[in-house]
């Protein structure tokens, strides 16, 4: 699939939608989701990682950069096929409907998995059992390194990788072979997961494709130093060989968002291995990806043309420096062998002419985020009037921003003045407030797609905000509370879509 001229959509994980049982997830109210996307004319959700998350319950921090996280798994969905019953989903507590508590949610949710496991265990064999056995057997080449390392990860109390003995940290066959023994139910258990959660996800694709909704996906561009990648796949990481841990990490330098940078802690690849090996990796992780979304997003693109390294025992981004990396050989491979993607890159930071000639070589969009468009002066290049051309995607803000009620609210009199005067009027903001401000000037730009947060829908202040960049905890628990999304809020998105020309044709 490609992207549509002139569309727009909304931007919202699916750990953020209402539900009973304390977190989003790919079950009923999904569905109701992809309704309220059709029916207010959107063509596009886009959605943050999927995969399973760490420390911090970043998506950007995955144990699996090919794995679905098993939080999102529905237990309704679960009980229609009929591995769980009425009774065992009846006595459900009461958990918060605007924040997710992740800890409590595993607690819920991790029985009634293993339950409808056991209960798939002692069925007769049937199709189920068929479609399980075919995901094994095509996913293998991550599915098979992924419940592995779950399943060790469990024995482990958690442990990091790296702190396990050497003899299984380093792969060494005679200890995978005893582990594999000891651990074959764990193991089948987190296959049984994954195979779950690519069930009901391929479901809630299609059904959302049916109705003329793109699934819009996020590729972090890295991974988690403790993530079954690096474990398995070791060499294609700049790691430390005596202790597993990362030599180079990954981050950004001081910026917009933090004074000292960002240390992500994530290893670096070694991309002199990579491009020896044909980049096997990467396009084994862009094809499985595919089988989630129809578009991808790549986060921090410029890491692909060169990246911030940060030595091993820093602790922040500050003392890194930039090294080169074969992007261009990347997409060249790419296209090669699976054809061209729609593929969008996340050119926010420091953004080079380099950076830039690999982004308009290969004709992907960038992005375009209006919070940052209102300082530095005329020449500020997310100013609308300042768009060169069509190709960009158009956001109000993203999920590292503020809402925009909380950023325009932030900002000094003098700089909300300056705001208001571009949009037209003087003195207060209009009765509909500014966030619908911002979202009519992001559907009336030149770009081709227009990308709206829930929250600025919602007209929702900070207290809504995903993510603050540069701090560890607290964040990606904001939830869609029941009922926020009415009628009345459809039709206005709805009425400016279409005025402004991004309707489905």
């Amino acid at each position: 699939m490609s992207f549509q001229p002139r569309s727009s959509g909304i931007l919202l994980h699916p750990t953020s939608l209402p539900g009973r049982y304390g977190i989003g997830d790919i079950g009923p109210n999904a569905y109701q989701f992809v309704d309220f996307l059709r029916d207010s004319h959107q063509q596009l959700w886009q959605i943050l990682p999927l995969g399973p998350t760490g420390f911090g319950n970043s998506p950007y921090l995955s144990y699996s950069a090919f794995a679905g996280n098993p939080l999102l798994i529905s237990p309704d969905m679960l009980a229609e096929t009929g591995l769980l019953t009425k009774k065992d989903l009846d006595k459900i507590p009461t958990l918060p409907t605007d924040m997710v508590d992740f800890d409590r949610v595993k607690e819920l949710k991790t029985p009634l998995f293993l339950k409808a496991f056991q209960n798939f265990r002692k069925q007769e064999p049937s199709d189920l059992h068929g479609e399980f056995d075919e995901f094994c057997r095509q996913k293998s080449y991550w599915l098979d390194d992924y419940a592995f390392f779950m399943a060790l990860k469990d024995a482990q109390g958690g442990a990091s990788w790296h702190t396990w003995d050497d003899e299984i940290s380093r792969r060494k066959p005679e200890a995978m072979k005893k582990w594999q023994e000891k651990l074959g139910e764990e193991i089948f258990f987190h296959k049984y997961l994954q195979f779950t959660f690519n069930r009901q996800w391929a479901n809630l694709k299609r059904y959302a494709n049916e109705q003329g909704i793109q699934i819009f996906g996020d590729l972090a561009i890295y991974v988690a130093h403790d993530s079954a990648d690096v474990w398995s796949h070791p060499e294609i990481f700049c790691l430390d060989g005596e202790t597993g841990e990362a030599s180079l990490m990954a981050g950004v330098p001081p910026d917009y968002f933090s004074e000292s940078g960002q240390l992500w802690g994530n290893p670096v690849y070694n991309w002199d291995r990579l491009k020896q090996n044909g980049f096997d990796w990467w396009v084994h992780r862009i094809q499985s990806m595919l089988d989630y979304v129809d578009l991808i997003r790549i986060d921090h693109f410029r890491g692909l043309e060169s990246f911030w390294a940060v030595p091993q025992g820093e602790t922040t981004a500050i003392n890194g420096e930039w090294v080169n990396a074969p992007g261009e050989d990347l997409f060249h491979t790419i296209e090669e062998k699976l054809g061209r993607l729609p593929i969008i890159a996340e050119d926010l930071g420091i953004i080079t002419p380099e950076v830039e000639a690999l982004r308009d070589k290969f004709e992907l969009p960038g992005m375009k985020v209006l919070h940052f468009a209102f300082d530095s002066g005329r020449d500020n290049p997310y100013l609308p009037y300042n768009y060169t051309s069509p190709n960009w995607v158009v956001y109000t803000g993203t999920h590292d921003n503020d809402t925009t009620v909380g950023w325009f609210n932030n900002r000094s009199l003098k700089q909300q003045a300056y705001v208001t005067r571009y949009l037209g009027y003087l003195g207060e903001v209009l009765n509909d407030g500014i966030h619908w401000d911002m979202i009519r000037l992001a559907l009336s730009s030149v770009a081709n797609q227009a990308i709206l947060p829930l929250q600025d829908v919602l007209g929702l202040g900070s207290e809504a905000k995903m993510n603050k960049p540069s701090t560890a905890e607290g964040n990606w628990a904001w939830r869609c509370e029941p009922g926020l999304l009415t009628d009345e809020i459809g039709d206005r998105l709805k009425f400016w879509t279409d005025t402004y020309g991004r309707a489905p044709r």
